[in-house]
């Protein structure tokens, strides 16, 4: 499996956030977002191939970090997670998964971290408009999103650029029959002022419909930068 980095740090994201966590991110994504805040695993690919043995003593070496995050990219496209999960329930560790929900594995899971890609994600102008056709086609699975909600514990965390992305949301999560809890709207940006600024209107969306509303805390304490 491609690996981009491994990383301790703070869960900066969703139901767990503020945990202290140690994530796997790997290379490789079959979506091309067109805000993606990490395109050195999906538009550009990088990383070193790893085996199994070696993730866990990755794992092994920080007894401290009960919590394995499995990011990327997208996870669930290779077969070595399900093999990779599985060692982890075996050493005793929560394992959170996050992936777009479009592609299924049957993993040992915690907290599946589902994002569904809104229309707002297709890159209909960047590199020339290349990768939009597949991406749309791709972003959104009715049939592996209503399994991943009905066989894990879970969230739905959705990235809003605006107000209009609201009903699009809401047709998601009433099909998939999701708690409104269990819905999180998460600004995109990757700056605090941006973050703010989207913020400020977000969190009176979460209000008038019951949803949580996700801030990005690794981006606000560190920064948009790699390893945090």
């Amino acid at each position: 499996m491609r690996i981009s980095e491994i990383f301790t740090t703070i869960q900066g994201e969703g139901l767990l956030t503020g945990v202290p966590s140690l994530f796997i991110r790997v290379s490789g994504c079959n979506l091309r977002c067109v805000w993606c805040d990490t395109p050195y695993t999906s538009w550009q690919p990088e990383g070193e191939e790893m085996e199994l043995a070696a993730l866990l003593r990755h794992v092994e070496a920080e007894p401290v970090y009960r919590h394995i995050v499995l990011t990327g990219g997208e996870p669930m496209l290779f077969g070595e997670v399900v093999e990779l999960t599985a060692a982890l329930r075996a050493m005793d560790r929560h394992i959170t998964v996050e992936t777009a929900g479009t592609v299924w594995q049957p993993v040992e899971c915690d907290l599946m971290s589902i994002s569904p890609k809104l229309r707002n994600s297709t890159p209909w102008d960047r590199e020339g408009g290349r990768y939009a056709a597949s991406h749309e086609r791709l972003r959104y699975r009715p049939d592996v999103l209503s399994r991943l909600v009905t066989e894990y514990d879970y969230q739905l965390k959705f990235v809003v650029t605006e107000p209009g992305d609201l009903e699009e949301i809401r047709k998601i999560a009433s099909a998939l029959h999701a708690k409104p809890e269990r819905v999180l709207l998460m600004p995109e940006g990757i700056s605090a002022d941006r973050l703010h600024e989207r913020a400020a209107w977000l969190v009176e969306l979460c209000k008038e419909n019951g949803y949580r509303f996700c801030p990005r805390l690794h981006v606000l304490l560190y920064g948009n930068r790699r390893g945090v």
